[in-house]
């Protein structure tokens, strides 16, 4: 080969291998859908598979607790964000929630279309809070995270297209009937008892798809997450847990509790677990550790559902509950007769947990235990736009 033929070569080569190099570049910071094709890489990869979330979510990277609880003194009793008055000033779909999947529109004829506007809005409002909490609070820190692990509280229906991720004492049970109905485990809600919601095991979990499985609904199914005040949750939690018989809280959770938080304690109480106090309840939450599990039914919504990474459709809220589940449910072509029910199947005798219980059980603790309890459940609070009351 000629000295001239030899440079051509060289040149070619180096041209073609600048423009991949760019073509690479535009794909990875210039679109937010070029993680898609980081996950077919890894197509063959099992779900359990541990991956990486970076801060500009274009790479899978290992992530649990990816931001940090912000201080107690950025949450006010006044809202934390400014909502949007105008377009203009929504998120464009480049910046559209800080998710590692995109949203696809469902194509959907709807009733009442004032009332559907309404209701748009309202999402869009309690979206845009969302987006601004973790844009202001997502940490740079690389921490680890299986993919298996986020989307675990994930149910799936796979008739109606729907993905539910179950928050504890947010309705939950209700929302898993009306998914039993969708995938024809069942005729009617009414028909359903707890014990078969729970631990009949007729709803698939998210989790149990390999990764293309997952990513392939997470794309294209209508992503649903329903919230609480995170206090009203914490003491609805307490109430079913401990202030009833209960074979398996009291034991397990109970006599941890009592033998390391009440002093003098009767050996009747530590043999059974039974009797906690809200005050020595909320001690044990502020006593753990980084590294413990926490029970789903006080654990915060950030680290059960992780909103800040997955892109849900419709935000519901236990304040609004049987409202937004009606709409969700039109939007997704749900049968007419199909409601969330309104029936409270565990104790029902029991008053509805509202904010004047709320505050009987908060006038329990010290102000300091108040503060520590508000900065726990911190992020809750500012992504989903959550008035912090101090008792």
């Amino acid at each position: 080969m000629s000295l001239k033929h030899a440079f051509l070569s060289v040149l070619t080569f180096g041209v073609v291998g600048l423009l991949c190099c760019i073509y690479i570049q535009i794909n990875h910071n210039g679109t937010p859908y070029g993680i898609l094709n980081k996950w077919k890489l890894h197509s063959r990869v099992q779900a359990g598979t541990t991956f990486w979330i970076t801060k500009d979510l274009h790479s899978l990277v290992n992530t649990s607790h990816h931001i940090p609880s912000p201080k107690i003194s950025d949450i006010s009793q006044n809202t934390l964000f400014p909502e949007p008055s105008d377009k203009t000033k929504q998120p464009t779909e480049h910046q559209h929630f800080m998710t590692m999947l995109t949203y696809k529109p469902r194509n959907t004829t709807y009733f009442n279309e004032l009332k559907w506007k309404e209701f748009k809005e309202r999402q869009q409002k309690r979206k845009s809070f969302l987006l601004n909490a973790c844009t202001l609070y997502n940490n740079s820190k690389t921490q680890w995270i299986t993919l298996s692990q986020m989307v675990s509280r994930i149910y799936v229906e796979d008739r109606y297209k729907i993905l539910y991720c179950e928050v504890p004492k947010v309705g939950c049970s209700n929302w898993k009937r009306i998914l039993m109905v969708l995938n024809g485990k069942a005729q009617s809600v009414a028909q359903i008892v707890h014990k078969e919601v729970h631990y009949g095991n007729h709803l698939q979990r998210l989790s149990s798809f390999d990764i293309g499985g997952i990513q392939q609904r997470l794309n294209s199914f209508t992503k649903i997450i329903v919230v609480r005040d995170p206090m009203e949750r914490l003491v609805s939690a307490f109430r079913d847990k401990f202030e009833h018989p209960n074979s398996y809280y009291h034991p397990e959770y109970g006599k941890t509790i009592i033998k390391k938080y009440r002093k003098n304690a009767t050996q009747e109480a530590l043999n059974s677990g039974s009797g906690v106090t809200f005050k020595e309840f909320v001690q044990y939450i502020l006593g753990l550790s980084p590294s413990t599990i926490i029970d789903t039914h006080w654990n915060t919504i950030n680290k059960l559902c992780f909103p800040c990474f997955i892109n849900y459709d419709f935000i519901g809220k236990y304040e609004t509950l049987e409202d937004d589940a009606n709409y969700i449910l039109k939007s997704v072509g749900a049968p007419a007769f199909l409601k969330l029910p309104s029936f409270k199947d565990r104790h029902p005798t029991d008053e509805k947990t509202s904010f004047s219980i709320v505050k009987k059980y908060m006038l329990q603790l010290s102000e300091k235990e108040q503060n520590l309890l508000f900065s726990f459940y911190s992020m809750d609070y500012l992504m989903f736009n959550y008035t912090l009351h101090h008792f």
